[in-house]
């Protein structure tokens, strides 16, 4: 996530971010042009605008520039060789220390003062820098902090700053921390802005009470503030976790957008993305020497090289001992995930080539590739037959799915099969969905997420096991394996 006059503005709120002394928030009665650049601000997920800066390798000619613009800590990080595989912490820090109480309450961050970890990604770069795979540390995860005891794992930065950060990630993780890179909440906003925004899709409705977020189940263009409130939001039926992959598709968005032509074909967008990044983000010591030599070695990296997954979880409904809730990590998976991550072993099993479109029956047939619990879907009874639709959802939802809404009803009601519909770039979810309901058709459709019609032959749902095609360092004894995608794979389809 200048010091000349203009701001990001949002709609007609009189909100803007960049502009006054600190390149912070300010408010003002008119509407003014995107900020060109941001100097010191806030952050919403460590990776957004980082993520950026890594994969795209736009400041390759800026070493000058770059080496001025960039804040350094001492983050007890091991270092590493120009070359070689690497580890990066990623924190997104959310401090408000610097906001006015009325600023904070028009962007709605609350009136803490001090830092804190609002995000953690463990960012890897294969030994050749040819690939790139992103591990999410969920931000509720319960470990222990060295010389701090038990704490959810946010709470390290907090207590110690970036040094106890990194020891806390290296200890759970296994990984040796190579770099580090904070970076703070609202300069996101402005680099979203400076790349012309963001696309993103929801497969819900969102409804955040706190900040008055809301969005219905489909595809949107969001500018920097509206996508803050997009990657922070927890108002979902998975919290946290529903959050980590909004921030995964962001992430992936703004680097699709960073690595165009229309952006780094563009000295205007070139100017803004590059002044917006470098202004958001504090490194390590050695990694501030040479961000540019990096930059340049990951010019190359596309969409389809950088994966993305998160840490195994065993339980998603843990009450800490000081009666927080909390998740724990499932201990035989994550050290499963980190070894092969270490071993730079595909998370992603590499597209097969498509000769024809699959029908749905040996669409079916495949190995399923995405778990039930990161599946939300729509039910809708497709009968005259009274409570079909809310069985159908209690079904699902032991089954493992997420069904957060009520049932609704077709006209007319004389659905005889179960159909399931699936958007385009859905497909690895539908055939989930497909294989816990027996008998069910399959049929890409224009809706913005899968939907069960329930029809007369509906026999219940049987749970499903999603197994992880990619290669394994070593044989788990558990079966709760990450799902991975690629960035390209989390971008919104058109």
């Amino acid at each position: 996530m200048s010091d000349d006059d203009s701001g990001v503005h949002v709609g007609d709120s009189g909100v803007h971010v960049g502009g006054d002394a600190y390149g912070g928030v300010r408010l003002s009665q008119r509407r003014t042009k995107r900020a060109r650049s941001s100097a010191r601000s806030l952050m919403v997920t460590g990776a957004l605008s980082s993520a950026v800066l890594l994969g795209s390798g736009v400041l390759w000619f800026l070493s000058t520039y770059a080496s001025s613009q960039i804040k350094r800590v001492n983050a007890g990080t091991v270092g590493s060789d120009a070359r070689g595989a690497m580890n990066i912490l990623l924190v997104g820090v959310d401090k408000r220390d610097d906001l006015t109480r009325k600023q904070q309450n028009q962007l709605h961050l609350g009136r803490e003062v001090g830092q804190r970890s609002d995000t953690m990604m463990v960012i890897h770069l294969s030994e050749d820098h040819s690939k790139v795979t992103v591990v999410s540390l969920p931000r509720d995860s319960w470990v222990d902090i060295p010389g701090k005891g038990t704490h959810k794992i946010n709470s390290a930065y907090s207590l110690g700053g970036a040094k106890l950060a990194v020891r806390t990630v290296q200890n759970v993780t296994g990984l040796p921390i190579n770099h580090y890179i904070e970076v703070n909440v609202l300069g996101f906003i402005n680099v979203v802005d400076a790349l012309g925004g963001v696309s993103v899709c929801t497969p819900v409705a969102i409804n955040d009470l706190h900040t008055k977020f809301q969005l219905q189940p489909g595809t949107y263009e969001l500018d920097g503030v509206k996508a803050l409130f997009y990657a922070r939001t927890r108002a979902t039926a998975r919290s946290d976790l529903d959050r980590i992959d909004r921030q995964q598709q962001v992430i992936s968005a703004l680097l699709q957008r960073a690595l165009s032509g229309g952006t780094l074909a563009n000295p205007a967008k070139l100017g803004g993305l590059v002044s917006s990044t470098l202004k958001t983000i504090t490194v390590d010591d050695a990694l501030a020497k040479d961000v540019l030599g990096l930059a340049d070695q990951l010019k190359d990296v596309s969409t389809d090289d950088v994966a993305f997954t998160t840490v195994p979880l065993a339980d998603v409904n843990y009450t800490a001992p000081t009666g927080e809730s909390a998740v724990l990590w499932d201990k035989p998976a994550s050290r499963d995930l980190f070894k092969r991550v270490a071993a730079d072993e595909p998370l992603v099993k590499p597209a097969a080539s498509k000769s024809a479109t699959p029908t749905p029956s040996a669409s079916s047939a495949q190995a399923l590739t995405v778990a039930p619990e990161r599946i939300v879907v729509r039910v809708v009874n497709g009968t005259a037959i009274t409570g079909l639709g809310a069985r159908t959802r209690t079904d699902l939802r032991k089954a493992g799915f997420q069904v957060p809404d009520a049932p609704g009803d077709t006209t007319p009601r004389d659905h005889t099969d179960t159909v399931i519909r699936y958007p385009a770039g859905r497909e690895d979810s539908a055939r989930t969905v497909a294989a816990a309901i027996p008998g069910a058709d399959l049929r890409q459709a224009d809706v913005p997420g899968i939907e069960v019609i329930v029809g007369s032959k509906y026999n219940g749902t049987k749970k499903v096991t999603v197994k992880d095609d990619s290669p394994a360092a070593t044989p788990s004894a558990s079966t709760n394996a990450p799902v991975a995608k690629t960035a390209t794979q989390n971008i919104c389809k058109k």
